[in-house]
């Protein structure tokens, strides 16, 4: 299973979710542009001494990833606040690919057209909350994944 953020912008976040990348074993990629230099202190200090562990693999673009990853449509998992089914909902394989959008704007169009039936969202109760941390919904979201994996 790996995790996939298209362009992120916030160095904790991407720093927190490396962490949780190595503490499941769990392939990072990346793809830029991203708002923030991976050498940048605030990466280092949100994965803590754990960031030189991390599985990381780094694409100048989404077709970059696509033509070099070759994921299959069906192991593609797309997060965004609006999706139709919730992270409860599949059956993730353990070759599963999980996608995570940038901070501000989340997925672009041009990715996730023609795909809704593999967009999914991790449920708010709360109208209020107009969004919740990258952080916590990746590391949400891995776990819920990894559920059979985990003996859970």
């Amino acid at each position: 299973m790996k995790i996939v953020l298209v362009t992120p912008e916030i160095p904790y976040n991407t720093g927190a979710i490396g962490r949780t990348c190595v503490a499941l074993n769990l392939e990072l990629i990346l793809i830029k542009p991203y708002g923030f230099s991976l050498d940048e202190k605030s990466v280092r200090r949100a994965g803590t001494d754990y960031w030189k562990y991390v599985h990381l693999t780094e694409y100048d673009s989404w077709q970059c990833f696509l033509d070099d990853q070759k994921p299959a449509l069906g192991s593609l998992f797309f997060f965004e606040e609006h999706g139709s089914q919730t992270v409860y909902d599949p059956d993730y394989q353990k070759d599963a690919y999980l996608v995570f959008g940038c901070e501000s704007k989340g997925l672009p169009a041009e990715i996730l057209n023609g795909k809704d039936d593999r967009i999914f969202s991790l449920p708010m109760l709360d109208s209020r909350v107009r969004s919740l941390n990258l952080a916590n919904v990746a590391t949400a979201v891995v776990y819920q994944a990894m559920r059979s994996q985990l003996g859970g």
